[in-house]
C-alpha cells in the first residue's frame, strides 16, 4: 500500500505543470509547481496531442510538460488563448477556464507561463534579417492585424521610418501577404493578426537576389507577367512575385553580343524606345552593331532553333564562299570570303547543296570524300523532310521555322545563367580555332593549269573558265559535259564523259589504214599535239573534239596517201605525214576554225604494211641497201684517216721547221747586239781619249801625233776583226740553213718502215738521246755511230734506217750535241 500511494504522488518542480482528468466528473485540472499532490485513484494524467487534437491518457511521468518559454529575440504564437489572457497560476491547481478557440496570439518573449488544457503553442526564433534578405508576412486575422500592427517588435536597419510603418493599416484584409525587406528592418517579430509565411523548403527567412552589373534576374507574377531587373540591385519580389529559376539558378549574366554574334527577336508586346515604335509581332535581329550588352526585357520573345539561342557567323576563307538565300524572295546569291558572315535569320539562311552522283564523280574525279560528304547531305535532307527542324538545310528542301516561345518561360529554362561569358566556340588556350570548311560552303570547283571548264546556267548564259583559277559556281549554275571517244582507232562505241577540257599540250592519239596508189594497205599511227587558242567561246562548241579531229585528219592523210606508190610513201612518210598536217615549213599547223582547236605537231609512231608478203619484200631491199651502204661508209672512214695522218705528218715538219728558222733568228739578233755593244765601247773610249790628248795637245804636240797614229792603227785592226767576225757568222748561218734543208730532204726519203720507227720513239729528240747514248761505244768498237746502231736494230723494222743515213751526218748531229 506505501508503495502504490508513493505511485499516486505527483511531484512538479518549478516550469513544470500537469493536466489531471476527474475521471468522475470529466473535469481537467492544471497542477503547476512547484507543487505536490497525492492522486486518488479516479485521477487519471493525460496529455493533448497537437497533432489530433485530443487528450490521451498517460502515465504520471508522461504527463509532466514544461512551461512555454520564449527567450530574449523569440516569440510564441498561441492557439486558442483564454478568453481572459490568463494563464494557470504557479503552485496551485487550476480549474479548466473558456478557450477562444480557433484564434492564434503572437506573444514576443521574454515570456514563460503553463498552458491551459486545449491550448497549442509554437516557439519562433524572432527573425534577424539581412540586407539581402526579406520576409512574406500574411494577414491571418484582419481584425487582430489591425489592432496590432503597431506592437510588432521591429528594429531598424538605420534610424527614421521604417517600410511596415507606413503601411495603410486599414487596407490589411484578410490573407494579403506583405514582404518586409531587410533593407529597412534588420529584426522582426509579427504581431497577433501577421504571421511569417514559410518557403518551400520550410524556411521563414528568403533570400533576395543580389545582381552584379552585367546581371539581371525574372520575376514571374501570379497574373502571368514578367518583371525584369538589371543590376547592380537587390532585389525583393513582390507578395505575388516569385523568382523564375534555371538549373537552381535567378539570377543571370546579360547577353554578349558582337559584330559576328547576334540574337533573333520577337516584339511580344508594343513599345517605344529612343524615339522608335515596335508592333507587336515584329522580328528584330540585333548585334554588336546595335548593341554590345543586351539585356531581356518582357516585351521581347528569342526565336531560338533548336538549343541555340545566339547566332554566330561563319567563317568563309579567301577562295571559299557559301550560298545564302533569301527566305522572303526564295533568291539564292553566293557570299564570297574572306568574310565573317553573319546571315540575318528574318531572311538570310545558308543553304547547302546536294549534287547528283553522276555530278560528282565529273566534277571532282576521285574524290571519294566529296561523294561521302554528298551521301551525307542526302540523308540530312531526308531527316529535315520528316522533321523540320533547323534553318540551316539542303535544298530543295522546304525552309522551315520553329514555331516561337517565350526563351524565358520558367518550364523551358532557357535563360542564360553563368558566371562569365560563354562564348560557346572550339577556343583552348592559347585561343585557336579549326576551320575545315571544305565541303561546308558553295560548290567549289578547281580548274588546273592547262584545262577550262564550261561553266553554264539555268538562265542560258555561258562562260569559259580557264586554269589555274578556282571557281565558286552559283547556286543555279553547273559545268558543261562534252564526250572522248576511247580506245585506239577512236569510235564513237566507247565514250569517256568529262567537264575539264585540257586547252595546253594535250595530245590525240589515233590508228587509221590508208591505201597507197598502188593498192597496198597501210597501218598508221600517229599522235597530234593541240592547244586550243584564241576565242575561249568556241572551245567547247564541238561535243565531242576528239573524234572531229581525227576524222578529218583520216580524210585529209588517206587523200595524200593515194597519190604515193608504196614505194615512195614507205621511204618518207614521216616527212610525208607531217608535211600534210602541219604544212611544208612544218610550223604552219592546223586549225580547225569551229572550236579553235590548233594543231602544233604530230608524231608519227608506227608507219605498216598490212601485206605480210609486200612487207617482206621491202624490207629485203631495205636490208640491202643497208648493207652497201655500211661498205661505203667503212671505205671513206679509211681515206679520211689516211688523210689524216698524212696531213699530220706535213704540220710536224713544218712545225720543225719554224722552230729551227726562229732558232738561228734569235741567234743572229743576239750576235748583232753584240757587235753594237762593242762598238759602242769602243767609240766611247775614243771619245774619252780624244778630250784627253786634246788638253795636252800642247804641251805634247809629237806625243799627240804619235798617239793619233796609234790609234788609227788599232782602228783599223779592230774593224778588220769585226769583219772577219761577221764573215764568220754569216757562213755558221748558211751552214746550218744547208743542214736543215738537207735533213728536209733526207726525211722525205725515210722509208715507211722508218715512219713506223719514227711514230714509236716519238720524235727527233728521242734518236739523238741514242746516238749520244751510242758515241762512246762506237769510239771503242771503232766503228761508226751508225754502224752500232744497225747492229742493234738488226731484225726489227728499224733495221736499215740508218743505211740512208750517212755517218758524216750523225757526226754531225753528235758533235753538235757536244757543243
Amino acid at each position: 500500500m506505501p508503495e502504490e500511494r508513493r505511485e499516486r504522488d505527483l511531484i512538479l518542480s518549478p516550469n513544470e505543470f500537469a493536466f489531471i482528468s476527474d475521471q468522475t466528473k470529466g473535469n481537467i485540472n492544471v497542477y503547476v509547481g512547484p507543487y505536490k499532490a497525492s492522486l486518488s485513484n479516479t485521477d487519471q494524467p493525460i496529455l493533448f496531442r497537437q497533432d489530433s487534437k485530443r487528450f490521451e491518457k498517460c502515465t504520471l511521468e508522461q504527463s509532466i510538460q514544461t512551461f512555454a518559454i520564449s527567450p530574449e529575440g523569440w516569440y510564441l504564437t498561441l492557439k486558442n488563448p483564454a478568453k481572459d489572457n490568463s494563464s494557470p497560476k504557479t503552485g496551485t491547481v487550476s480549474n479548466m477556464v473558456e478557450l477562444n478557440v480557433g484564434h492564434k496570439v503572437s506573444i514576443p518573449g521574454p515570456v514563460s507561463f503553463p498552458l491551459w488544457p486545449g491550448q497549442m503553442v509554437n516557439v519562433i526564433k524572432g527573425h534577424y534579417l539581412r540586407s539581402n534578405q526579406y520576409l512574406v508576412v500574411r494577414v491571418y486575422d484582419e481584425k487582430a492585424a489591425q489592432e496590432n500592427w503597431e506592437k510588432a517588435v521591429i528594429k531598424s536597419q538605420t534610424a527614421g521610418t521604417t517600410e511596415t510603418q507606413s503601411i495603410d493599416v486599414s487596407k490589411l484584409s484578410l490573407g494579403k501577404q506583405l514582404v518586409i525587406k531587410g533593407t529597412n528592418i534588420s529584426f522582426y517579430i509579427p504581431p497577433t493578426g501577421i504571421e511569417v509565411v514559410k518557403g518551400e523548403k520550410g524556411e521563414y527567412i528568403r533570400k533576395a537576389v543580389t545582381l552584379e552589373r552585367l546581371e539581371y534576374c525574372i520575376l514571374l507574377d501570379e497574373s502571368g507577367n514578367k518583371r525584369y531587373v538589371k543590376g547592380p540591385e537587390v532585389v525583393f519580389p513582390e507578395p505575388t512575385e516569385s523568382f523564375i529559376e534555371v538549373e537552381g539558378k535567378r539570377k543571370f549574366k546579360a547577353i554578349e553580343l558582337s559584330e559576328i554574334k547576334g540574337i533573333y527577336i520577337k516584339v511580344i508586346a508594343p513599345y517605344s524606345e529612343n524615339g522608335k515604335d515596335y508592333k507587336e509581332g515584329e522580328e528584330l535581329f540585333l548585334t554588336g552593331k546595335d548593341m554590345m550588352i543586351y539585356f531581356p526585357r518582357k516585351e521581347h520573345a528569342v526565336i531560338k532553333y533548336g538549343d541555340n539561342e545566339l547566332h554566330y557567323a561563319v567563317a568563309i576563307p579567301e577562295g571559299e564562299a557559301r550560298y545564302v538565300m533569301n527566305r522572303l524572295t526564295g533568291d539564292v546569291f553566293l557570299q564570297k570570303g574572306p568574310d565573317m558572315f553573319l546571315p540575318d535569320p528574318r531572311k538570310e539562311v545558308i543553304v547547302k547543296r546536294i549534287l547528283e552522283k553522276r555530278q560528282v564523280s565529273l566534277w571532282f574525279p576521285g574524290n571519294q570524300k566529296a561523294q561521302e560528304v554528298n551521301e551525307e547531305l542526302k540523308k540530312e535532307l531526308k531527316k529535315l523532310k520528316e522533321r523540320p527542324a533547323s534553318p540551316q538545310m539542303a535544298l530543295p528542301a522546304q525552309d522551315f521555322e520553329e514555331p516561337f516561345t517565350d526563351s524565358w518561360d520558367e518550364e523551358t529554362g532557357n535563360a542564360f545563367s553563368a558566371d562569365s561569358f560563354d562564348r560557346r566556340s572550339l577556343y583552348t588556350p592559347p585561343r585557336t580555332i579549326t576551320l575545315d570548311t571544305k565541303y561546308e560552303g558553295a560548290v567549289a570547283v578547281n580548274v588546273w593549269t592547262g584545262y577550262a571548264i564550261m561553266v553554264v546556267g539555268k538562265t542560258g548564259e555561258r562562260k569559259v573558265i580557264s586554269g589555274p583559277r578556282t571557281y565558286l559556281l552559283e547556286y543555279d549554275e553547273e559545268l558543261q559535259v562534252f564526250s572522248l571517244s576511247c580506245g585506239n582507232p577512236k569510235t564513237d562505241t566507247k565514250l569517256f564523259h568529262d567537264v575539264y577540257l585540257r586547252v595546253l599540250n594535250n595530245k590525240v592519239s589515233d590508228t587509221l589504214d590508208v591505201e597507197t596508189k598502188d593498192f597496198v594497205t597501210l597501218e598508221l599511227k600517229v599522235s597530234y599535239r593541240l592547244n586550243f587558242q584564241d576565242d575561249s567561246s568556241k572551245w567547247f562548241n564541238v561535243e565531242n573534239y576528239v573524234k572531229f579531229l581525227t576524222d578529218r585528219f583520216r580524210s585529209i592523210l588517206s587523200s595524200v596517201v593515194k597519190t604515193y606508190t608504196i614505194n615512195d610513201f614507205y621511204l618518207n612518210s614521216f616527212d610525208i605525214i607531217r608535211k600534210t598536217i602541219l604544212g611544208e615549213d612544218l610550223k604552219t599547223g592546223y586549225m580547225f576554225g569551229e572550236n579553235n582547236m590548233f594543231v602544233y605537231d604530230v608524231e608519227v609512231v608506227n608507219v605498216a604494211i598490212k601485206d605480210t608478203k609486200i612487207a617482206q619484200l621491202l624490207m629485203e631491199a631495205q636490208q640491202s641497201l643497208i648493207q652497201e651502204s655500211a661498205i661505203l661508209m667503212k671505205e671513206k672512214s679509211k681515206l679520211e684517216i689516211t688523210k689524216f695522218l698524212e696531213s699530220i705528218k706535213q704540220q710536224t715538219a713544218e712545225a720543225q721547221y719554224e722552230t729551227n728558222k726562229s732558232i738561228f733568228g734569235y741567234e743572229k739578233e743576239e750576235l748583232e747586239k753584240k757587235v753594237e755593244l762593242e762598238i759602242a765601247k769602243i767609240d766611247s773610249e775614243r771619245k774619252t781619249k780624244e778630250l784627253k790628248l786634246d788638253g795636252e795637245f800642247k804641251e805634247e804636240e809629237l806625243l799627240g801625233k804619235i798617239n793619233e797614229l796609234t790609234l788609227q792603227r788599232e782602228k783599223r785592226s779592230n774593224e778588220q776583226e769585226y769583219y772577219f767576225k761577221e764573215k764568220e757568222y754569216e757562213l755558221y748561218a748558211k751552214e746550218i740553213e744547208t743542214e736543215l734543208k738537207a735533213v728536209v730532204e733526207k726525211a722525205k726519203a725515210i722509208s715507211p718502215d722508218l715512219i713506223a720507227a719514227l711514230q714509236a720513239f716519238s720524235d727527233k729528240e728521242l734518236l739523238q738521246k741514242v746516238a749520244s747514248s751510242m758515241a762512246p761505244l762506237s769510239i771503242l768498237g771503232g766503228e761508226s755511230v751508225a754502224d752500232v746502231f744497225a747492229k742493234l736494230l738488226k731484225g726489227t723494222k728499224l733495221e736499215g734506217v740508218f743505211l740512208n743515213i750517212g755517218s758524216d751526218t750523225v757526226g754531225k748531229i753528235i758533235q753538235k750535241k757536244k757543243d
